[in-house]
């Protein structure tokens, strides 16, 4: 069925009312299944591939070629990971590909190529929609990038990044930037307006102003820099000028054209002078314009340099046509020369010299001469033909040798071979301009004189120089591989010198480093450093300032300090073969120490000096049987009993001072005994082997000698008896010291001076020690010697070895120094130097060898220097002066040919300061720059007046009396000329008053250091310095410069005032004081009676260092004044013993009556005494004994009955087994004392308990304790020491016990109880010697200082005394006037002969004299004081005097000079350079003169340029009162400059302020924020919609004031002291006004104030009055005990109780 078909269909179904609901269900359903399809569709599953990153990659060989692979799987999108057949397999990535294999030495082939860095953008741009901020204050944050790839090295070509990432990371590609805020262009305030620019008619004022900033960073240009301003000073009374008279620039020097060439000139001029004469006036015009032609208007005039150029080009084809004079043309010159002199003769005496013509009269004249001038030639003619006869008559041989003798002498002049001088000409063009700029006609300037437009000039050449010479040696003779090199040189001469502004020389010299090569170069001596010996060590330098022992240095020991010297000597010097160290010093002479390279060794070391060791001797022997006292003689029946000891500690020096070590008593009945040997056990071999030699040890049997009897017992060897039954009788030999080594004449031997280094114990021969020997008796002193036994007697003589005598040896002498070689240029004084030259100590004597030298250093004065090598110019005289050829110059207006203006010469040439000839090289290298070859002449015409120069002004014959003058004369025929005597135009003389100087002084600048005298260091053995010792305190002096002043307040010479240059003051350095402790006090203690503690001594704090003293040792941290010092210790516990009573008594407490028995109590007294070694001695502190063993002080008892068994007490408990456990016990037992009787029972007699660790059975072990602090000896200060720590045995439970029960259990002992240690040396710090003063930090001036500093030999160490923090001092120097020259201002630009164009400006160079600082401006005094000076200004020796310079004509419009640089500027924020760098800038603003040519004037210029250093300026917008509605705003810079453009715009402040509507009502005012308000003294009444009704007065509280009344009434409202303050009339002063009410005519917040502290206020008051008021209540009556209570205190622990 087609469509049509359902469509009728579905229409039909619609049509039943039954199937249209059915209808509606299916379509219901069919929509809810098509929802569910979409549904489904939707949330079908979506998936997709993912991958991880590639792998290494891998393959055989390095390159391309590897392979890399990498995981691939699929996700679904929610991101869990599926199979792979969910995915579409088409689109499965690759897992593997190929790769580049990196390897090691690819590091060499490939690179990162970094780019350069983009332009800076800004962040913001970048993030789309981000607003970028209106205002910029430290500049926009940005960023730039920049491409980075992996190249090869080779070739560039890019390749892979993995390659480069394989060796390092890439470099990043973006870096943060700053883009800086937009600088405007700031300019400076105008300038006053300038004067009109014409005095009659229309002109001009004009003001400018420069540029102080330029713009940068795209900020806004510069301004105009000039305002103009019409101006009419009144009318013009005849017709303005519109036409000036420019004169162009000077055109290059030319050669005058050789005479043929001019009289070839001539005659084809003089074939036309005709029609010239007769077409003059217009052809004068086209000539003047061809000269000055100027183009059709709206085209520009050529340029000059165009002009000059062709000149140029038009000169240099001259110079080739005519290079210079030959001879022929020379001499042909110098006979037109003599020719023109005589004819130039007759023409005077014929014609006559005519004045100089006026102006007016300057045409006619100059018609009559071109009438003349056919006259004159032919007399020309016919003079130059009577000499050329003369000539002809002369001998050709001659005239040749004239010739060469001409040559000769030219060749000789001084100068001449390298100076070709020559005058040529040069012009210049002469323009009538119109005041709008255009050129005209020269007629229409006609009531002008014309310029001179021609002049003499030198024609330039350039410098030309000779080809170099050859390379000069090297300076450097010898081979060094690692030194300097040397320098060699080649030089050049000039043959030709720049003149006339030609080319510069180039450069004379040639230098080159070098180094000498080849087989047959010596090498270069090498220098090295040598040490003499180190001297004795020395401890007393380490002592404090307190420390007693600095006054005995006898028997310091511990560390110490040893100096030794150092100097530079010449390495491998000879010295004989086998010979001693000292014997090569001798042969090795000290250099300067400059010679020697690298670091030089120390001067100073520390060292030890072992400290004594006292003799330590072992207690005394039990006395010993009766002996003989010689066995083989016994004849005597007397004989002695010994004791001896023997030596535990060796003494340092030998046992000779250790005391007796053997006793006698004389005896009766002596026997003898002696030793048998019984038997001797096997042989041992030793070191454990099994045979070879070793050792047996005999079983000896003392016997008695006589029958052969055993030796007693020992109990038979001891005797007890009592003391002091009969006198002691006990003898021993008493030795003395030891005697001097004196040499034994028996034995022949030579004692000879030998050089040996300290240390060396070789001896020379054996001598001879002798001791004193006594026999004393104990407690009774000295007794004959049979007393002691003989036997026993100690030897009174002994051999010793002599040292060998030393002799001190000392170093040959030293070069002598150099003498003084450099000396001021033309300075020819001899200069008495002296030098030095020394010689060092590098073996002190000893053992009575030869002494030092007392001279160790020699001086002597340098010989007489001749002249200093300098060179200067000698200018010789000024030749005659060279007029510009006539041929030239004759057609100017008024010249004349044998007078005018010129050009001379002089030769110069280079002297020596002596006056020697010298090449002219040396004076280009080292004098001024050479002085002028040329300058400007005048040739006086005869009407002329000739004055001779100025001669000296006479002198004063004294200060402030009198006149002095000077004359000149009137020269030649001046003198009879009448104008020539006017003195008022010609001066002979004048006067000037005598100086009057009056000088005055006084003191400026700081106070120099305190300068202690020279001299006032002590100096210890071989310049060692120790601080200690060196007076570096005390009084010295300070200095103070002194100025002198003329009366004009101009600086001179201190001698002037009678002043030595300083004022001297005495002053003090105060001395370093040490810190100050008290002695050790005695040990503690020690902390525990019983096991290990310690023990405590202690300073105390004296005085505190002050002025660099010695610090004090570390305090304690709780009691800041001592200093505490801890050593362990271990107490005997058996020190302390309790010591029990017997039992008292028994107390029966319940008695049995019948048989007096029962219970009781006994008691005891307990003590804790001190254990000796005879028992306890005396009774102390019972916390001293252990507590926990104090016996009972009283115990229940019972008194036994009758037939009761009595046992005895207790007994100690048996020992517990170790170690301890729960099943083990421990009894005690008790034995009877009485058996019981008939049917009675003892008790128990054994006592049981269980052992139980830490209660009654205890483990042992032992505990160590720290380290002590290092003990020194008492006579060391510092150096080596020991430190010791102790063993204590401890029970289990933290008890410590006496050592016998550790030791008992055999523990081990692995602990090292003593170990060496170093207490650190205070050292102080050692500082050089001051060096010399420095020259002057400047040459003059007041603010010039000497310094002098000194250096750190050796930095304290420990808690020696610090180094002192003035490592320099200063003293002012000489104050000296400064001289300097400098340049006058510039003159006013002039024109010469014209009103407008090229000119030019002049000034002079003169001496000026300034006090060096800035404040004080300089003062022009005499050219004399600057006569020593180099003529140079600011450092520049080319001084120029004058200048071209531009006069503007009448009309035009032009440039300003350039200003000076402006400050260095940085580019900051609040202070803060931002670091984009300085700039400065100049500018030239525009001037115009006319209304009518201000579109023809040129732009403003604007320079700016980089520059170093530059401060900071912040720019702020500052405002004036309001006048008005008005005010003034301006910005200005921090340096208090006002500006234009610094400041922000968008901060500017409201200049002008106007209210909408504007503010009518009476005593309204518009405000700052624009709407209306009151004056002072009113109030705003408002309208309901905010605008002012109008100003009603204020209530007005007057509150009188002390005086008059009604005269002084005060505001509290603010007003404005420029405004009179508003007040009721008739009534003067001012009032205080309170307000109420607001602007909105609210109360104001004080009136509710002041409303609640009224009523507090009433409330308090109406309180206190009824409080008065009220009727107080009857007290009531207690019955009060008549006696008093006692007044108790309390104390609270207030201190001030």
């Amino acid at each position: 069925m087609g469509l049509p078909g359902r469509t009728r269909f579905l229409l039909g179904l619609f049509e039943h009312p039954v199937s249209s609901c059915l209808w509606r269900l299916a379509l219901l359903f069919l929509s809810m299944w098509t929802l569910d399809a979409q549904t489904a569709v939707e949330t079908k599953p979506f998936y997709i591939w993912q991958t991880g990153p590639w792998g290494r990659c891998m393959g055989s060989e390095c390159g391309p070629g590897g392979s890399q692979s990498r995981a691939v799987w699929c996700a679904h999108s929610e991101g869990w990971t599926t199979l792979h057949t969910n995915c579409d397999q088409a689109q499965r990535p690759n897992n593997q590909q190929s790769c580049f294999r990196v390897c090691d030495w690819h590091k060499d082939l490939y690179e990162w190529q970094l780019g350069a860095w983009n332009q800076c953008i800004p962040v913001l741009l970048r993030n789309a929609g981000a607003l970028r901020p209106t205002m910029c204050s430290r500049g926009e944050e940005g960023i730039q990038t920049r491409e980075v790839g992996c190249v090869q090295r080779s070739n560039g070509e890019p390749a892979e990044d993995a390659i480069c990432e394989y060796f390092e990371p890439k470099p990043r590609l973006e870096q943060a930037c700053l883009i800086p805020c937009p600088r405007n262009c700031v300019v400076s305030e105008f300038s006053p307006w300038t004067s009109c620019s014409k005095t009659c008619g229309m002109g001009l004022r004009n003001r400018i102003r420069f540029v102080l900033a330029p713009p940068l960073f795209g900020g806004s240009a510069c301004p105009n820099l000039t305002e103009f301003q019409t101006c009419q000073p009144g009318s013009c009374d005849g017709e303005e000028n519109l036409f000036s008279l420019r004169v162009g620039p000077w055109g290059p020097c030319s050669v005058p054209l050789p005479r043929q060439a001019r009289q070839a000139k001539k005659t084809a001029r003089g074939g036309n002078k005709r029609s010239r004469e007769s077409g003059k006036a217009p052809k004068e015009g086209k000539k003047q314009s061809r000269e000055g032609e100027t183009p059709p208007r709206g085209e520009k005039p050529p340029r000059e340099s165009n002009k000059q150029s062709i000149e140029g080009k038009k000169q240099r084809d001259d110079e080739k046509q005519y290079p210079g004079k030959d001879k022929n043309s020379k001499d042909e010159d110098k006979l037109s020369r003599n020719d023109n002199k005589q004819l130039n003769r007759k023409l005077d005496r014929a014609n006559g010299k005519p004045d100089r013509p006026s102006r007016q009269a300057d045409r006619p004249k100059r018609q009559k001469k071109l009438k003349n001038r056919g006259k004159k030639e032919k007399i020309r003619d016919k003079i130059k033909g009577r000499l050329r006869e003369r000539g002809k008559t002369k001998d050709p041989e001659a005239k040749e040798l004239m010739k060469k003798k001409r040559l000769k002498n030219r060749q000789n002049r001084p100068g001449g071979k390298f100076w070709d001088l020559q005058v040529g000409y040069q012009t210049r063009e002469v323009m009538c301009v119109h005041k709008s700029g255009n050129v005209e006609a020269l007629s229409l300037c006609s009531q002008e004189m014309l310029p001179i437009t021609f002049q003499a000039c030198v024609v330039p050449k350039d410098c030309d120089v000779t080809e170099w010479s050859p390379w000069s040696a090297c300076s450097k003779d010898c081979y060094d591989p690692n030194g300097p090199t040397g320098e060699r040189a080649r030089t050049r001469k000039v043959s030709q010198f720049s003149i006339g502004g030609g080319a510069d020389c180039p450069v004379l010299e040639e230098r080159e480093p070098c180094s000498p090569l080849g087989d047959a170069v010596p090498p270069c001596t090498v220098y090295s450093w040598k040490t003499t010996e180190w001297t004795e060590c020395r401890v007393d330098v380490l002592l404090s300032q307190q420390d007693r022992r600095r006054g005995n240095h006898t028997g310091l020991c511990g560390g110490g300090i040893q100096t030794r010297e150092v100097y530079c000597v010449q390495a491998g010097a000879d010295a004989p073969p086998k010979l001693g160290s000292i014997r090569s010093k001798e042969a090795l002479r000290p250099v300067d120490s400059e010679l020697c390279l690298g670091v030089a060794p120390n001067t100073t070391q520390l060292c030890h000096i072992s400290c004594p060791v006292e003799c330590e001797v072992s207690a005394w022997s039990a006395w010993g049987p009766c002996t003989y006292e010689n066995c083989q003689d016994q004849t005597t029946k007397k004989g002695f009993k010994l004791r001896k000891r023997r030596i535990t500690n060796e003494p340092t020096d030998g046992t000779g001072n250790c005391p007796h070590l053997v006793e006698a008593i004389p005896c009766e009945d002596p026997s003898c005994y002696e030793w048998l040997v019984v038997k001797l056990d096997e042989c041992v071999p030793d070191n454990e082997k099994e045979c070879g030699p070793g050792t047996q040890i005999p079983q000896v049997q003392c016997i008695n000698s006589d029958g052969g009897f055993q030796c007693p017992n020992i109990s038979a060897l001891q005797e007890v008896r009592s003391c002091n039954d009969h006198p002691c009788t006990v003898y021993h030999w008493q030795t003395g010291t030891w005697g001097q080594c004196i040499e034994d004449s028996s034995i022949l031997s030579t004692n000879t001076s030998v050089g040996r280094i300290r240390g060396d114990d070789t001896s020379c021969s054996v001598g001879m020690q002798t001791r004193k020997i006594i026999c004393v008796r104990v407690n009774v002193g000295q007794v004959p010697p049979k007393k002691c036994p003989d036997s026993l007697r100690p030897d009174t003589v002994r051999p010793c070895l002599l040292p060998c005598k030393r002799d001190c040896v000392v170093t040959p002498y030293s070069s002598w120094s150099p003498c003084p070689t450099a000396c001021p240029a033309g300075n020819t004084r001899r200069q008495f130097r002296k030098q030095h030259r020394k010689r060092i100590i590098i073996q002190l004597p000893a053992n009575g060898g030869q002494d030092c030298p007392e001279a160790l250093t020699q001086e002597q004065e340098c010989e007489a220097q001749s002249v200093c090598h300098g060179y200067r110019w000698k200018t010789h005289k000024w030749r005659r002066c060279q007029l510009v050829p006539w041929s030239i110059r004759q057609d100017s207006p008024g010249a004349q040919e044998t007078c005018g203006p010129g050009l001379q010469f002089r030769a110069v040439s280079c002297r020596k300061q002596d006056g020697g000839q010298a090449e002219i090289e040396a004076c280009l290298k080292v004098a001024s720059p050479m002085p002028h070859l040329s300058q400007l002449c005048q040739v006086p015409c005869q009407e002329d007046c000739q004055l001779s120069s100025w001669s000296k002004f006479s002198s004063c014959s004294a200060d402030c009396v009198g006149v002095r003058t000077r004359k000149r004369i009137l020269l030649g025929k001046s003198k009879k000329r009448d104008q020539c005597k006017n003195n008022q135009m010609y001066p002979l003389s004048e006067t000037q008053y005598c100086p009057c100087n009056k000088y005055n002084a006084q003191p400026v600048g700081n106070w120099s250091d305190c300068i202690l005298p020279e001299g006032s260091r002590v100096e210890g053995l071989l310049g060692m310095k120790v601080q200690g010792d060196i007076k570096e305190c005390g009084q010295g002096y300070r200095y103070q410069a002194m100025v002198c002043y003329d009366q004009d307040n101009r600086i001179v010479e201190t001698s002037r005032c009678n002043s030595h240059g300083y004022i001297e003051e005495a002053c003090i350095i105060p001395c370093p004081s040490d810190c100050k402790l008290s002695e050790w006090s005695n040990w503690s203690r020690c902390s525990k009676s019983c096991g290990s503690g310690v023990k405590v001594r202690s300073k105390w704090l004296r005085e505190k260092p002050y002025n660099g003293g010695r610090p004090c040792p570390k305090l304690d941290h709780v009691n800041q004044d001592q200093v505490y010092e801890v050593v362990p210790c271990v107490s005997d516990c058996g020190q302390y013993v309790w010591v029990a009573e017997p039992w008292s008594v028994w107390k029966v407490s319940n008695v049995d009556l019948r048989n007096n028995c029962g219970e009781g109590v006994q008691t005891r007294k307990i003590r804790c005494m001190l254990n000796t070694i005879d028992g306890p001695s005396e009774q102390v502190e019972d916390y001293l004994c252990d507590p926990e063993e104090m016996p009972l002080g009283a115990r229940n008892s019972h008194l036994p009955c009758p037939e009761d068994c009595v046992l005895s007490d207790w007994g100690a408990w048996s020992p517990c087994p170790l170690p301890c456990t729960q099943n083990q016990t421990r009894e005690r037992v008790a034995y009877p004392i009485r058996k019981p009787g008939k049917d009675k029972t003892c008790p128990p007699t054994t006592e049981t308990e269980s052992c139980k660790l830490n209660s009654n059975c205890f483990h042992y072990s032992y505990n160590i304790t720290d380290w002590s602090t290092c003990q020194l000896s008492d006579r060391a200060t510092c150096g080596n020491g020991i430190k010791t720590r102790m063993l204590d045995c401890v029970r289990s439970d933290g008890k410590s016990v006496d050592l016998s029960f550790c030791k008992e259990l055999g523990l081990e002992k692995k602990w090292q109880m003593n170990a060496s240690c170093v207490v650190e040396c205070p050292v102080n710090c050692q500082l050089s010697e001051w060096s010399s003063w420095s020259e002057c930090t400047h040459t003059c001036g007041l603010a010039g200082k000497l310094w002098r500093t000194r250096t750190v030999i050796q930095a304290a160490q420990g808690d020696g005394r610090p180094c002192p923090s003035q490592m320099k001092q200063w003293k002012p120097c000489l104050v000296k006037p400064c001289y300097s020259w400098r340049y006058s201002s510039w003159s006013e630009c002039k024109s010469e002969g014209a009103r407008c164009g090229e000119g030019l400006r002049f000034r002079n160079v003169s001496c000026f004299v300034s006090d060096g600082s800035e404040i004080q401006d300089s003062s022009m005094v005499n050219e004399v004081l600057c006569g020593d000076l180099e003529l140079s200004v600011e450092g520049d020796r080319l001084i120029v005097l004058q200048e071209a310079c531009t006069v503007p004509c009448p009309g035009e419009c032009y440039l300003t000079d350039w200003t000076v640089w402006s400050p260095c500027q940085l580019s900051c924020v609040s202070g803060d350079d931002l670091g984009f760098g300085s700039v400065q800038v100049r500018s030239r603003a525009v001037v115009a003169q006319d209304p009518e040519n201000l579109l023809q004037c040129p732009e403003q210029e604007l320079e700016a340029r980089p520059c170093t250093g530059g401060q900071c300026f912040e720019y702020k917008w500052r405002t004036g009162p309001w006048r008005g509605s008005s005010r003034q705003v301006w910005c200005e810079r921090s340096d208090w400059i006002n500006v234009t453009g610094g400041c922000l715009e968008a901060a500017k402040p409201v200049a002008d302020r106007s209210c909408d509507p504007p503010c009518t009502k009476p005593w309204s005012l518009c405000t700052e924020a624009g709407v209306c308000g009151c004056e002072d003294g009113y109030t705003e009444v408002m309208t309901s919609d905010g605008l002012l009704d109008q100003c009603t007065v204020i209530p007005v509280l007057e509150i009188p004031t002390a005086g008059d009344n009604k005269a002084d009434v005060k505001t509290i409202r603010a007003f404005s002291p420029i405004q009179p303050a508003a007040s009721a009339p008739g009534r003067a002063g001012r009032t205080w006004f309170l307000q109420p009410f607001g602007p909105d005519g609210t109360l104001k917040t004080w009136v509710y104030g002041v409303a609640a502290g009224v009523f507090v206020l009433l409330v308090f008051i109406i309180s206190m009055t009824y409080l008065a008021c009220k009727k107080p209540k009857k007290p009531q009556r207690r019955q009060m005990n008549n006696r008093l209570k006692p007044l108790t205190l309390a104390y609270d622990g207030d201190a001030d109780m």
